[in-house]
């Protein structure tokens, strides 16, 4: 149930490859997962009808999107007394049970690092399972059961389910957990950040004394989390070496401002190499530092981890180009909380150096459209030389207010259909366009691509 979500169609897919007989469905299922499904030899239906329940199945596994008490199928459930279980629980359960578990949490860069680990342990012929909540460019699929002792998950702090209200990654129980950073978000859960950090807590408490936690060793939030209570080594990092304080495990020094090139070093053994390829932005470096630690933690050596990374394309929609002019390239990327914003954004300027960047920008999630992270909003696209902010339905506070302080350099918009001719009237001249959002945005990808061919 809720079988069109990123879990739970990748999930259905591993139940597949374990031999079960799967049927599944939600509401409208949209690509890529619809296809990804049909590959599989899923049956999915687009409604939520009791019917497909009958006869009735051995078990029902339950997502947690659009899934609430109230929803028929929900309810044929609980009144004819089926088994069912969560996504997670199931995962945890009949996938991950007896393996070694990379976990990566934290509120961004998950499904880059998820990725990158599961491409040096597939490049490293380790045959590993992993879960990405992305689609990996370089990967066959996004899911894959493996026959290797390690598998490689995505670790979000959503809630499980309708019945159970704890944080997603709780079922997973990694060997090697991951905390990139913890930032508030998710506001139609959370009230605060004061929760969030409760969650991560209760996941560092799983955590074996064996096993290991990888984080930076720059992040206060994260050090609040720790000192509630840890009973695990911790591996720490950063993406560039401290001038002052005691050294992380590992750092990264750049070979060229822009994050497409860097070195990693280690306390404990110095250089290991250099890492050269076609992402960019310090945050991507230190996704790659994050999944060369993570890799030698089950036996893959830096260098080799190195070697791999330097051949790793990326995740689509992370600055994915998905047209280009005579002048100019059009870029898609997920970023949808402010940190991820200015991040991108000064990864692209580190690369295009003066060339113009404009900013095109959907607040559409939860948290966004609420108005939650205003504040941090109005200042995270300075790496831009124009921003744009999409006045979708969906946002229920005026975006005026971002642009009152520079209106030279900000506008509003709520009209698609001139949102999509202004830019493409502007390829005219030299310049680099990044739409963000984790939606869809309203189908401004497809719209500009076809509005292009037609000039």
């Amino acid at each position: 149930m809720g079988i069109g979500g990123t879990l739970m169609g990748n999930l259905a897919i591993l139940a597949k490859a374990k031999g079960y007989q799967i049927s599944g469905f939600d509401g409208p299922i949209y690509p890529p997962m619809c296809d990804y499904l049909d590959q599989a030899g899923i049956t999915i239906f687009d409604e939520f009808d009791p019917i497909q329940l009958q006869p009735p199945p051995d078990l029902v596994i339950v997502g947690n999107a659009n899934l609430p008490r109230g929803n028929p199928a929900v309810e044929y459930v609980l009144n004819k007394g089926l088994r069912y279980q969560s996504g997670p629980e199931w995962l945890g359960n009949e996938v991950l049970q007896d393996r070694h578990v990379i976990a990566v949490a934290g509120t961004h860069g998950k499904t880059t690092t998820t990725a990158m680990i599961a491409w040096i342990l597939h490049c490293a012929e380790k045959n590993p399972g992993y879960l990405i909540g992305g689609v990996p460019i370089d990967l066959p699929q996004a899911s894959a059961l493996g026959t290797g002792n390690t598998f490689v998950i995505e670790a979000d702090e959503y809630d499980t389910s309708y019945f159970d209200r704890r944080a997603k990654f709780m079922h997973y129980r990694p060997s090697t957990l991951i905390v990139t950073s913890i930032e508030f978000d998710h506001a139609d859960i959370f009230p605060d950040l004061e929760a969030i950090k409760y969650q991560f807590q209760h996941l560092v408490r799983t955590v074996p004394a064996v096993g290991s936690i990888i984080t930076p060793q720059d992040n206060p939030v994260i050090e609040e989390v720790l000192q509630g209570g840890c009973w695990t080594p911790r591996i720490t990092f950063q993406s560039s070496l401290p001038r002052t304080g005691p050294k992380p495990n590992y750092w990264a020094v750049p070979e060229k401002t822009d994050g497409s090139e860097f070195s990693v070093f280690s306390e404990q053994h110095g250089l290991l190499g250099t890492v050269n390829w076609s992402l960019c932005g310090t945050h991507n470096v230190a996704n790659g530092l994050t999944a060369v630690i993570a890799a030698a933690q089950v036996g893959i050596a830096p260098k080799e981890s190195i070697a791999h990374l330097s051949r790793f394309s990326g995740v689509k929609r992370r600055l994915e180009i998905i047209a280009q002019t005579k002048n100019s390239t059009i870029y898609s990327d997920f970023a949808h909380h402010p940190t991820a914003i200015e991040t991108t954004l000064q990864g692209l300027r580190g690369r295009v150096g003066d060339e113009r960047i404009i900013a095109v920008v959907d607040p559409g999630t939860h948290t966004m459209s609420l108005g939650t992270l205003r504040a941090q909003l109005k200042k995270c696209c300075n790496a831009a030389d124009y921003v744009i902010w999409y006045q979708s339905s969906s946002v229920r506070w005026n975006l005026t207010e971002l642009v009152e302080s520079n209106s030279s350099k900000n506008r509003v918009e709520s009209n698609l259909n001139e949102l999509v001719n202004y830019l493409c009237r502007e390829t005219q001249q030299k310049t680099h366009f990044v739409l963000m959002s984790n939606g869809s945005f309203d189908g401004i990808f497809r719209r500009i691509v076809e509005t292009l061919a037609t000039r």
